[in-house]
C-alpha cells in the first residue's frame, strides 16, 4: 500500500513525500522503520502517521494517501474512512485514498486525531484486509501571542530599598506548543520604568534598580512585556502593567512648625487646665508619624505636655497654679521626637527638634490676703468692755493696692475696727467660755466682690475670781451614841478657777465653832479634809440637827477663802453604835421620798383609768338611748324582715292582716292559767291591731309629711308585708308562741340576751317569781 506524507519546512511550504521513498518493500511483515517516523504493519498494506499543518488557508488539501498492495488497479478497490473527524473534518477518495482536510486545523483546539481505515472489495462486498488505525498530527505555528493572565499587578516595597530588592513576580504564558521550536519560548522586558526597576528576561522577577523615597513620590506605573520566539524576527509579544507601592519607613523626624511660641494663662487658672498647643509634623505616615512632646529647660516644674493622638498636637497643661505676683511670666523649651523608631534608622533621629515656649501670667483681681494663716489672742476675763484684744492685717498683692474693711461675722462679744483692732463689746467669764473662735473678713473697698477671711481664736486667761466650795452636797449623819473623835464625814472642795500650778485647798472651822463646837475637822493636806466628833453623846430630841461653819482658801493670787456650812443630822443608832446602821436612816429617808413619789405616779394612775372608765361608761350609755324600744321614732319607722324566722305561727306577733282586710278581727285565746293569762295579754297587745280607720289615718299622716318634706326623695317608696297568717299546718317554731304547761315555763333565759330583752325578763321573769 502506497502512501505520501506532507512535510513542513521553515518556509512554511508543504510538500507531498512519496511513503514508499522513505520506505520501499513494505509486503514482508518486518520491514526497517525510518528515523522520524512510526510504520505500522497489516496485511499486506502499511501505513504510519500523517502531519499537516495548522492555519492552511485551502478549504480543501490533501494529507496523505492510502494505498493496499493488494489493489492491482481495477477499480474494484473501495476506500473507506472511519472514526471522530471522518465525514466532516476529514474525507477519502474511495477510489484511490487519497485523504483531504476540508477545514483548517487549530493545533490549541486539537492537536492529534486517530482514525480507522477499511478497504473492501466491490465484486465481493467483503473487507479486503481487516480494519486499522492511523495518527494524523496537526503540526503547530506560531499563531498566538504571550498573555499575562493576572494583569494589573500590584506590589508593595518599602521605600529608600537597596538595589535589587525583590519586588514581585510577573508570568505570561503561551498557547503554541512549547515542544515546537521556539513558539513559546518567552522573554520579558520593560518598556517603562526603567530609570527605577528592572526585570529579568526569562524569569519576569522585577527588582528595584535605584533607591526611592516615599515622601517625593509614593507608588510607580511600569509596562512590562513578553515576546515569544526568544524575541527572533515575527515574534509575537504581550504586555501588562505593574503597579508599584512605596511603603513608609521612620525616615523623618518630626520638626516644629515654629521655632517660638508666646502662650497666655491667668493665675486663676485651676492645675491641669489647657493653656495652649504647639504642634511639629512629620513626613512620615502611620505609626512611623507618632510624636511624643516633653517639656526641657523648666526648673519650675509649672507646665507639662501632652500629646493628642488623634492629631499629634502637643497640649500645654499647667501643672500647677501660678501668681502673678510672684512671677509673671515663664520661659521653657519643649522638644519632640517620634514614639517608634528602629534601631537601624537611628541615625534619621539624632537631634529632636526643639522650639521656645514663652508662657505670660495675666493679672487677676484677687481677694486680700492675710498675714498669717490664723491669729491667736489673750485676754484675761473681767476686762472692761472695748479693751483691746489684736490687730489683724491683710492686704491686697494686686497692682492698684486696694483699702481693705475688716469686719467680724456672727459674734456679740467681739468686733473689729478698720485698722484691724480687735476688741471685746462685752464682759468675758473664762468660766463660762475659755476660747472664742472668730472669723475676721477682709474686704477690697474697690472691689466689695473680693472677699478673704481668717479664723481668730481668742484664749480667755483666769483670774482667781471664784472662791473655792464643797465639791457635793453633803448629807452628815451622827449616832446619838458616837464617841469623842469619831470620824463622821470626809469632805473635798473644788474651784472653778485654773490655776497655773495644781489647786491647794486649806480647811478650817470658822471662828465661832472652833471656839464652841461639838466638832473638829483636821486637814489631809490633799485637798480634802475630815469632820471628827469633839465630845461623847448626842440627844435627837434636845438637839437634832447641827449647822457647822467650814472656812476654804484656794492658793490662788490673791488667795480666796469661802464660807461653806454643813449640816450634821443626829440619827437614832443600834446599841452598838455602828455608823453604818446610823446611816441607814438615809437609806430609809431615801426610800420614804422614793414611795412617795410612787404613790404620788399610782394616784396618777388610777385617775387616768377612772376617767377613761368614765368616758367608756358614757359611750355606752349613749349607744343604749339611740334605740328605745317604746318610742314615738321608733314606732314610725318601717323595717322588713326577710327572714322566716321560725316558722308562719311567728307572724302572729305582727299580724298584718289589718292591713288587707279592715273588717276582720283576730279571735282571741282563751285564758288558762293566771301565768299564762299574763303572758297570753302581752301577746295579744301585740297581735290586736289598730282599728282599721285609725290605721288609715295613721298611713295618711305620714304620706301627707313625705309629700310635705323638702329632705324627702322625690319619688314614692312602695314596701310589701306578706305572711301565710295563722292556722298554718307547719305549726310554729318560735318560743313566743308556742303553747306550753306552766310547769314548762321558765323565762330565766331572758336575762341573758341582752339590754333589748331586758324588759321582757322583767315583765315575765319577775311576775313568776313574785307569783312563787
Amino acid at each position: 500500500m502506497d502512501c505520501y506524507i506532507f512535510l513542513s519546512f521553515i518556509l512554511g511550504i508543504p510538500l507531498l513525500w512519496p511513503c514508499h521513498k522513505a520506505a520501499e518493500n513494505y509486503k514482508t511483515e518486518k520491514v526497517k522503520q525510518p528515523v522520524g517516523s512510526h510504520l505500522r504493519v497489516k496485511r499486506g498494506w502499511v501505513w504510519n502517521h500523517f502531519f499537516v499543518p495548522e492555519e492552511m488557508n485551502t478549504t480543501r488539501h490533501l494529507i496523505g494517501r492510502l494505498r493496499s498492495d493488494l489493489d492491482n488497479g481495477n477499480n474494484s478497490f473501495q476506500y473507506k474512512l472511519l472514526g471522530a473527524g471522518a465525514g466532516n473534518i476529514f474525507d477519502i477518495d474511495d477510489n484511490t485514498g487519497d485523504i483531504y482536510a476540508n477545514q483548517k486545523l487549530d493545533r490549541e483546539e486539537q492537536s492529534l486525531y486517530i482514525l480507522r481505515a477499511q478497504v473492501i472489495d466491490t465484486t465481493t462486498g467483503r473487507a479486503v484486509e481487516p480494519e486499522s488505525e492511523f495518527v494524523i498530527r496537526v503540526l503547530d505555528i506560531n499563531d498566538n501571542e504571550p498573555k499575562f493572565l493576572d494583569e494589573p499587578y500590584e506590589a508593595m516595597v518599602p521605600e529608600m530599598s537597596p538595589e535589587g530588592t525583590f519586588v514581585i513576580q510577573v508570568t505570561a504564558s503561551d498557547a503554541d506548543d512549547p515542544a515546537s521550536g521556539n513558539n513559546a519560548r518567552l522573554l520579558y522586558s520593560l518598556l517603562q520604568g526603567q530609570a527605577y526597576f528592572s526585570v529579568e528576561p526569562t524569569t519576569g522577577i522585577i527588582r528595584v534598580s535605584s533607591k526611592m523615597d516615599r515622601e517625593l513620590q509614593d507608588e510607580y506605573w511600569i509596562i512590562i512585556q513578553a515576546k515569544d520566539m526568544i524575541g527572533q524576527h515575527g515574534a509575537l509579544s504581550g504586555t501588562a502593567s505593574v503597579l508599584i507601592k512605596l511603603s513608609d519607613i521612620n525616615d523623618n523626624k518630626p520638626i516644629f512648625k515654629d521655632s517660638f511660641y508666646r502662650l497666655t494663662v491667668s493665675e486663676s487658672a485651676p492645675a491641669g487646665k489647657t493653656i495652649g498647643k504647639i504642634t511639629a509634623y512629620d513626613n512620615d505616615i502611620g505609626e512611623n508619624a507618632e510624636m511624643d512632646y516633653l517639656i526641657e529647660d523648666d526648673d519650675s516644674q509649672t507646665f507639662d505636655i501632652i500629646t493628642d493622638n488623634e492629631t499629634q498636637e502637643g497640649i500645654v497643661t499647667l501643672k500647677k497654679e501660678v501668681d502673678f505676683e510672684q512671677q509673671s511670666h515663664y520661659s521653657i523649651r519643649a522638644k519632640v521626637r517620634n514614639r517608634h523608631v528602629e534601631e537601624d534608622l537611628r541615625n534619621y533621629h539624632v537631634e529632636a527638634s526643639s522650639t521656645f515656649i514663652k508662657v505670660q501670667v495675666e493679672d487677676v483681681d484677687e481677694p486680700p490676703v492675710f498675714l498669717f494663716p490664723y491669729y491667736v489672742f489673750q485676754v484675761f476675763e473681767g476686762n472692761p468692755n472695748g479693751s483691746f484684744i489684736g490687730i489683724v492685717s491683710a492686704i491686697d498683692l494686686d497692682q492698684r493696692k486696694s483699702p481693705i474693711r475688716y469686719s467680724i461675722t456672727r459674734s456679740k462679744v467681739f468686733s473689729v475696727h478698720d485698722n484691724g483692732t480687735v476688741i471685746n463689746t462685752d464682759q468675758l467669764d473664762r468660766e463660762i467660755s475659755a476660747w472664742y473662735n472668730l472669723s475676721v473678713t477682709a474686704t477690697e473697698r474697690d472691689n466689695v466682690q473680693q472677699i478673704s477671711s481668717v479664723p481668730v481664736y481668742v484664749q480667755v486667761l483666769d483670774i482667781n475670781d471664784h472662791a473655792p466650795e464643797f465639791s457635793q452636797y453633803y448629807e452628815t449623819y451622827v449616832c446619838e451614841n458616837a464617841e469623842y473623835g469619831q470620824i463622821i464625814q470626809t469632805i473635798s472642795a473644788v474651784d472653778r478657777d485654773e490655776s497655773v500650778e495644781d489647786h491647794h485647798f486649806y480647811f478650817n472651822l470658822s471662828v465661832e465653832d472652833t471656839s464652841n463646837s461639838s466638832f473638829i475637822i483636821i486637814d489631809n493636806q490633799d485637798n480634802t479634809a475630815i469632820v471628827l466628833t469633839n465630845r461623847t453623846g448626842f440627844s435627837l430630841q434636845e438637839e437634832p440637827v447641827f449647822y457647822i461653819t467650814i472656812l476654804i482658801v484656794d492658793n490662788g493670787i490673791p488667795p480666796l477663802t469661802s464660807t461653806n456650812t454643813l449640816t450634821i443630822n443626829v440619827c437614832d443608832c443600834d446599841d452598838s453604835g455602828n455608823a453604818q446602821t446610823c446611816s441607814n436612816k438615809e437609806l430609809i429617808l431615801s426610800m420614804g421620798f422614793g414611795i412617795e413619789i410612787i404613790t404620788a405616779i399610782l394616784i396618777c394612775i388610777m385617775l387616768i383609768f377612772g376617767f377613761i372608765f368614765f368616758m367608756l361608761a358614757l359611750k355606752q350609755r349613749r349607744k343604749q338611748t339611740l334605740f328605745p324600744e317604746k318610742s314615738e321614732e321608733f314606732r314610725a319607722n318601717i323595717f322588713r324582715y326577710d327572714d322566716e324566722g321560725g316558722g308562719e305561727e311567728d307572724t302572729e306577733a305582727f299580724d298584718m292582716v289589718e292591713l288587707r282586710h279592715s273588717a276582720t278581727k283576730r279571735e282571741q285565746k282563751a285564758r288558762k292559767t293566771t301565768r299564762f293569762e299574763i303572758q297570753s295579754l302581752h301577746r295579744q297587745s301585740l297581735q290586736v291591731g289598730p282599728d282599721s280607720a285609725v290605721f288609715r289615718k295613721f298611713i295618711l299622716e305620714k304620706l301627707e309629711e313625705a309629700n310635705t318634706d323638702p329632705c324627702a326623695p322625690p319619688f314614692d317608696s312602695l314596701q310589701t308585708y306578706a305572711f301565710e297568717g295563722t292556722g298554718s299546718l307547719a305549726g310554729s317554731l318560735s318560743s313566743l308562741g308556742s303553747e306550753v304547761t306552766e310547769q314548762d315555763e321558765n323565762f330565766d333565759y331572758l336575762n341573758d340576751l341582752g339590754p333589748r330583752f331586758k324588759r321582757l325578763a322583767y315583765i315575765f321573769g319577775s311576775s313568776v317569781q313574785s307569783n312563787k
